[in-house]
């Protein structure tokens, strides 16, 4: 049997998560040359060049391969290899891709914020080239420097607002790590992630928490920082990302960096995808409420439509149980457990609860929502 790269790809990584799918193209080869003509607006696979045949199989792989695994858009699949290619400096590659990026809808600042993103990782010398070089392509596209400002925080409030998002994706930050460091200036260093790291860069607009996160591990996939990688796979989780939207993340950057280190991230995944959220974190509530007897059946099709969704996509989604009363059964009670409050937030965020929330509006009489605490934490629904 003929095996392809990627589908050895998942055997070397044993058991991985799977992912949702598109039906795989029988042609590689017309995909490419379609993938590639909307990227770049040219044409592939001309045999032209000094190296044709080399071309061929790169251009077969990532267009025609790589870019058909796992449920990315366009955008996000230019946004993970621009910042794999700024984290490479092989700024050449990012020149190209800049401009494949804004041919896919990628805007000027989105770009320019995936640049910025990359300094904390990869340093300020690092980032500049790579800003620069996405800058050349700006001026060549006619698009006027600066860029509108996306700064969300000053001196009084960057502490505080830093402070907020690595409490919600990493509780007790780097603490453990930075205990004991000569002269207690771990201090300073715990101080200087949560200000810079997540006050000056992740307030930043133009770019969501969720996707911030998702280029950051290409980030860290890049470069190969193990343990940064167990930690971010976890944030990830509780910034809404799926393990198969990681998975695809990770394969996004397989053609620039090579099998070894994707293997390496895959494996992480692999790992920390069995180990869930801590218990301790977890947010639960009942939701009690009331149902216009009437329309009974139309709020429990919303429902079904709502739990069913929410438990596929939503890893911070431990639990959504319904049940309604024997004797009246328009009085429903929900058991919700979620991975911690940020999982809830982004849970209220979701497309799928706000067509619910619209559309059982006017069938709901009654809502308590009771914040409950478990008496035996962690404990399984069987």
């Amino acid at each position: 049997m003929r095996l392809t790269l990627l589908t050895l790809l998942f055997m070397l990584a044993q058991g991985l998560p799977l992912l949702a799918q598109k039906p795989q193209p029988t042609d590689r080869i017309e995909t490419c040359k379609q993938n590639y003509a909307t990227l770049f607006g040219g044409e592939a696979l001309t045999g032209k060049g000094t190296d044709p045949e080399m071309m061929d199989i790169l251009q077969k792989f990532i267009f025609g391969e790589v870019f058909q695994t796992g449920n990315l858009s366009l955008k996000q699949r230019e946004l993970i290899t621009c910042v794999t290619l700024a984290t490479l400096q092989t700024l050449p590659q990012l020149k190209s891709h800049a401009g494949a990026a804004l041919n896919v809808g990628v805007t000027p600042i989105e770009l320019r914020e995936a640049m910025y993103l990359t300094a904390p990782y990869i340093g300020f010398p690092k980032m500049l080239n790579a800003v620069g070089t996405v800058n050349e392509v700006f001026r060549e596209q006619g698009i006027s420097l600066p860029l509108e400002s996306a700064g969300r925080v000053d001196e009084s409030n960057r502490h505080e607002k830093g402070a907020a998002i690595q409490d919600k994706l990493y509780p007790g930050g780097i603490s453990q790590v930075m205990e004991g460091i000569p002269g207690d200036m771990g201090k300073d260093v715990e101080r200087f992630l949560t200000d810079y790291f997540f006050g000056d860069i992740y307030t930043r607009g133009a770019l969501d928490l969720q996707t911030r996160e998702l280029l950051g591990y290409c980030i860290l996939t890049t470069l190969e920082a193990d343990s940064q990688l167990q930690s971010h796979y976890h944030g990830n989780i509780l910034a809404g990302n799926t393990p198969e939207t990681i998975t695809a993340d990770v394969i996004q950057t397989l053609p620039y960096i090579g099998f070894p280190a994707a293997i390496k991230a895959l494996r992480i995944i692999k790992q920390e995808s069995a180990n869930p959220i801590p218990a301790k974190d977890n947010l639960v509530r009942l939701s009690k409420i009331t149902v216009d007897p009437a329309r009974l059946d139309a709020y429990n099709a919303f429902l079904k439509e709502e739990i069913e969704a929410s438990m596929r996509l939503e890893p911070g989604v431990l639990t959504l149980y319904a049940t309604a009363e024997k004797d009246a059964p328009h009085k429903i009670t929900i058991l919700e457990i979620y991975a911690n409050r940020a999982a809830y937030e982004n849970h209220l965020k979701t497309p799928h609860f706000q067509k619910y929330k619209q559309g059982t509006l006017q069938m709901v009489k009654e809502l308590e929502l009771v914040d409950s605490t478990p008496l035996i934490p962690g404990l399984k629904i069987k």
